[in-house]
């Protein structure tokens, strides 16, 4: 664990005071004083974090100074109490390291789900379904807006390929580690001997971008208007109103075309392209700073083979970090708090480490 310096924590708890101080100074122009705020709200609950690592230490001191005391009950009572400050003390100093971990800026930010059915047929496109259904579940126990952007469905249900946007507090931080290849093991319907048929489906979860993220250049677009395809009600094949944005530079192609309207396929379908073209520049920011560094819980590849959901024996496993539970279906249902929580984990346990090592 690495151990935050006194100087380090003295310098966290003045910027505290100094914000406060600038904030409560009465002069500041409606734009500063949002800043100050902001960088408040940051800092606060680091500065806390700081003060009770600071307040421990200190008791500690005290503490292993009464057990040299002549009083030999006093000496056993200090001796006691300072086995349960070392435990606090670790748990306080990893909760400030853990706050001082650098922040990805995207855990904030909404998240655009993509899944894709993958080998497998049309079982794959069933399970492509069964995960979009466990997604839109479990944004409901976390009180998330959930909209499905496109779908394309398969002829014996499920979807080829399905895009939904993921907006409410926090959705990407806890989203970002699901990206990758799913694999389900079951008998399929349409078996009749009962084998068991292992098919995967591929989910990619990107931070959604907003306007002012991405500038996208007209010029640098190649945009066709056809009629819409498929199964449909009323108007959807009789109108030119699909939608294919093809983005030249980076020949990254967008297809929209589940509304009735020219302008509002046009619109998600611009949001789409912004988000993937917003991952492309992150991925290629991430790979200079940390050498395309690869986490225990995954690079979030897609080509990566990451979880496994066996219906016969009812596990989910995640075999990025070895975890098997044996609740298949409270997780199909969403309930996938003690998975997500595991790998964020995980992914924190690692970044403490690589601190000791640096």
């Amino acid at each position: 664990m690495t151990r935050i310096s006194a100087e380090r924590i003295a310098a966290i708890e003045a910027r505290k005071e100094e914000l406060q101080a600038a904030m409560a100074a009465g002069d500041l122009d409606p734009q500063a004083f949002v800043k100050l705020s902001k960088d408040y709200a940051e800092i606060e609950p680091v500065a806390e974090a700081a003060r009770e690592v600071r307040r421990l230490r200190d008791e500690a001191v005290s503490l292993a100074e009464m057990t040299h005391e002549a009083d030999e009950e006093l000496r056993a009572m200090a001796a006691e109490e300072l086995i349960e400050n070392r435990e606090k003390l670790e748990a306080a100093e990893r909760a400030l390291a853990l706050k001082l971990l650098p922040r990805d800026a995207a855990d904030d930010r909404p998240a655009m789900l993509e899944i894709r059915a993958g080998t497998g047929g049309d079982e794959a496109a069933l399970f492509a379904g069964d995960l979009l259904r466990m997604y839109q579940r479990y944004a409901e126990t976390k009180g998330w807006r959930f909209e499905l952007i496109s779908a394309s469905a398969a002829e014996l249900g499920g979807f080829k390929e399905a895009i939904a946007s993921v907006t409410g507090q926090g959705v990407f931080a806890r989203l970002k580690f699901e990206s990758g290849v799913h694999r389900v093991q079951r008998v399929p319907v349409t078996e009749s001997g009962g084998r068991i048929h292992t098919s995967a489906a591929t989910v990619a979860v990107l931070p959604e971008a907003e306007e002012v993220d991405v500038q996208i250049d007209e010029k640098d677009l190649r945009i066709d208007i056809y009629r819409a395809s498929g199964p449909g009600g009323q108007g959807v094949n009789t109108t030119d109103s699909a939608v294919r944005i093809t983005h030249l530079p980076t020949g990254i192609v967008v297809i929209q075309q589940d509304e009735r309207s020219q302008h509002k396929n046009r619109a998600k379908a611009m949001k789409v392209l912004r988000t993937r073209l917003y991952e492309a520049e992150r991925e290629r920011l991430a790979a200079e700073r940390t050498g395309a560094r690869r986490s225990m819980v995954g690079s979030g590849d897609r080509s990566e083979r990451i979880r496994t959901y066996n219906f016969p024996q009812g596990r989910v496993t995640d075999h990025r970090i070895n975890l098997t539970l044996h609740r298949l279906p409270e997780i199909l249902e969403g309930q996938m708090d003690e998975l997500i929580d595991a790998l964020i984990s995980e992914d924190e346990a690692e970044r403490l480490a690589s601190l000791d090592e640096a």
